[in-house]
């Protein structure tokens, strides 16, 4: 199959991705975000990396979401729908990544779907978010709604530092993220999925005077069996988020009751594939080949777009759908 990886340049997880793949007989070329062109016109769309033709491809696999302008992040995921509605398996879906990236949205979603999740809000002034902090124990996680490995987050367990906190995001026009602190000592757990099943799970705990548990932030993993209960909790997230591959933390409250911390769609596993001794991107292409490529569709062209806005709206494309948000 022929395969694109969308990455940093000089990404370990994109070099893997590219050895795995050539190991077992695909065409895989590495590209990244900000050399990616679109097209639009009479002879349909075309996606394309400098000559490089995207929409060939039988799958995507997207390992970054790079920082950029609002415009070109929107652009960027666009682009990912488009090659989506030619038929171009991606991995995972831009649906998928649209509500990951967002911690927020992500915790939001899976609340209302009745999956256990820390107390968690958002606000955009302190004394809302003093308030918050009280009614969260005095004892609260500070997070960007944007981002991974543990960076820009704090622990705030003091109202002086609550107040400067807070006082400081407001002043920077920042939403105000703020998550009841469950650490207590006990770690938390990383679960990897794809499609459903469980490549490897780990236990995290943190270094000493330091309360993130990730591996980039010096985080102490070890091997974990998890129960079927965690299992069930880990797929449940991953179908309400739409991933196919991704990695899930969870974490015991007081009462010792499993939540859903955090879900990642574009999952580090360096840490993983050590304490689990298995080789992750040499299952994902074995697992790309069983299920194959996406379904190669005709590109959309001129004459075959809608006409008036009088067609019914169901047969807009999902994302398409005028004056609703991406979910």
């Amino acid at each position: 199959m022929r395969v694109a990886v969308l990455g940093s340049a000089g990404s370990w997880y994109v070099r893997q991705l590219c050895r795995a793949g050539r190991e077992q007989g695909h065409d895989v070329t590495p590209l990244t975000f900000p050399d990616l062109t679109a097209q639009a016109g009479p002879d349909g769309t075309r996606f394309r990396s400098d000559t490089y033709d995207l929409a060939a491809c039988d799958a995507v696999f997207v390992r970054t979401m790079p920082p950029g302008s609002l415009e070109q992040v929107i652009t960027r995921m666009d682009l990912l729908h488009g090659l989506e509605a030619s038929g171009v398996r991606i991995v995972n879906p831009p649906r998928a990544i649209e509500c990951a990236v967002d911690k927020w949205l992500t915790t939001q979603k899976l609340c209302q779907a009745a999956l256990p999740v820390p107390d968690t809000a958002v606000c955009e002034d302190a004394d809302t978010a003093l308030e918050l902090y009280d009614r969260f124990g005095g004892d609260v996680v500070v997070k960007p709604l944007f981002g991974s490995e543990g960076r820009g987050m704090l622990r705030v367990d003091s109202p002086e530092m609550a107040w400067r906190v807070f006082r400081t995001l407001e002043r920077m026009g920042a939403v105000i993220c703020v998550q009841r602190f469950l650490g207590g000592g006990g770690g938390d757990y990383r679960i990897l999925l794809l499609d459903g099943q469980v490549l490897g799970a780990m236990h995290r705990s943190a270094a000493p005077g330091e309360f993130r548990t990730n591996a980039a932030q010096s985080g102490i993993c070890s091997p974990w069996t998890p129960s079927a209960e965690a299992v069930e909790l880990a797929r449940a997230a991953a179908r309400v988020t739409g991933c196919l591959f991704c990695g899930i933390d969870l974490i015991r409250d007081s009462s010792g009751r499993l939540n859903v911390l955090e879900l990642n769609a574009v999952p580090g596993w360096k840490a993983l594939q050590k304490v689990c001794e298995i080789d992750v991107p040499e299952r994902l292409f074995r697992w790309l080949g069983a299920s194959g490529p996406g379904n190669r569709k005709k590109p959309l062209c001129r004459d075959s777009t809608w006409t008036s806005m009088d067609r019914n709206r169901n047969d807009l494309p999902p994302h398409h759908v005028p004056s609703e948000k991406h979910e």
